[in-house]
């Protein structure tokens, strides 16, 4: 990482507000209306609960399948038209949601939306890397986080209005709807790349492994932080409702107490990323998970409603303050030349963090238990702590801004 060049200080976030973040909370809608509704569905078409589960996993896994390639067709086409493309596949596997084609369509319509959410992400990402100016790149990057989680949080609520009137496959119109929306308002973006001069030397060839040869060092080290951070950050969303059930709360008690952390964790993501700005990447990082940690260690010692959403609020918070921190932290490190092929990489790290973190509490749970289980996911956040704590910067120092005419591959 090199120190940045003086910035400019007369940049804005208002001033891309609207091209930056208005596709990311109208993409972040679009999910969140309809993944209340991908199990129910599923039963809707045939599944058992085991296959309607499987089922639910097809968006995780479409996303951790095309991560990279992800990389490799942003590197290709640019953030604008990748983003385009993705809220186009989006909307072909939206329309296989929507109609009673069977559950083997229903399935590839899921996984559509999920290997979408990988490319428009990783598209949004190495945008804001680019239009935004080294000095206010956390702030960019967590107002980013912040708002696709508002928009995940705000699509059930609407979504459920319409249910109500028009029925259940009414989810899957509404989340049309809005990643149409997201899709018309990325095709109005301006590009960031210009064609290369005459007589300029053509651009260098950019592959997967050789940018992990390159780079392993960063994979390895500071890439174990990420993925233990990511591991505990997905169990966060499990621990909840499965303790909650535990100690004989009712389903719609459950809700209201993931409702309340959540409301806490979608709040505070402008703050956080002005801390990373202005004092470094480690003076977050660190606490989100260590914040994590130690609620999933108190967890187990809750027995009623009220002690579970007040350990639940501290975990939302923790997570909270970590608002686009693995993004962050993924384009400080990531080279101008090859950012989205890098970047590709940097989120199959998290993605595969995200897999393994309930896979951990599955199999101590069914060793010794769910609290004994909660309390090994809370270590995970530890072990995450510590791995960041060794491998950021003591003052993560921003990067310069790459030009617009940076070569791609």
């Amino acid at each position: 990482m090199v120190m940045p060049s003086s910035p400019n200080s007369d940049f804005s976030l208002k001033s891309i507000a609207v091209a930056a973040f208005g596709p990311s909370i109208l993409f972040g809608f679009s999910q969140g209306a309809m993944l209340p509704v991908i199990a129910i569905s599923a039963i809707d078409r045939g599944a058992d609960v085991a296959v309607a589960s499987l089922v639910v996993s097809m968006l995780g896994i479409g996303s951790l399948v095309t991560n990279i390639p992800s990389g490799m067709i942003t590197t290709r086409f640019g953030e604008r038209r990748s983003m385009v493309l993705a809220a186009g596949v989006s909307a072909v596997g939206l329309v296989l949601c929507l109609f009673q084609l069977g559950l083997v369509l229903f399935a590839t319509g899921v996984f559509l939306v999920g290997a979408a959410s990988s490319i428009f992400m990783l598209a949004r990402q190495s945008y804001l890397t680019e239009a935004v100016p080294a000095h206010m790149r956390a702030r960019a990057l967590s107002t980013l986080g912040g708002v696709q989680r508002i928009g995940v949080f705000v699509g059930p609520f609407v979504t459920a209005g319409v249910i109500g009137i028009a029925g259940l496959d009414a989810a899957y119109t509404v989340a049309l709807v809005a990643i149409v929306g997201a899709g018309f308002v990325a095709y109005l973006v301006p590009d960031l790349t210009q064609d290369p001069a005459p007589g300029a030397a053509l651009p260098q060839k950019v592959t997967t492994i050789g940018m992990f040869r390159e780079h392993w060092r960063t994979f390895v080290m500071l890439g174990t932080g990420i993925l233990l951070l990511s591991a505990i950050r997905s169990t966060r969303q499990v621990v909840i409702p499965l303790w909650a059930t535990h100690i004989g709360l009712d389903p719609a008690q459950s809700s209201i107490v993931y409702g309340i952390a959540g409301v806490v964790d979608a709040a505070i993501f402008y703050p956080a990323g002005y801390v990373m700005d202005r004092f470094g990447r480690k003076w977050i990082a660190v606490p989100c998970v260590l914040i994590m940690g130690a609620s999933f260690v108190l967890m187990p010692l809750t027995h009623a409603a009220v002690s579970l959403t007040l350990v639940s609020v501290v975990m939302g918070f923790g997570n909270g303050i970590g608002s686009g921190i693995v993004n962050t932290l993924g384009s400080d490190a990531s080279p101008a030349v090859g950012r989205p092929t890098f970047l590709g990489i940097w989120r199959e790290l998290a993605d595969g963090g995200s897999a393994i973190g309930p896979l951990i509490l599955s199999l101590v749970t069914g060793l010794a238990g769910l609290a004994v289980g909660i309390v090994a996911s809370g270590f995970v956040g530890f072990a995450a702590a510590a791995a960041l704590a060794r491998w950021i910067p003591k003052r993560t120092p921003t990067i310069p801004l790459a030009t617009s005419s940076s070569p791609r591959a």
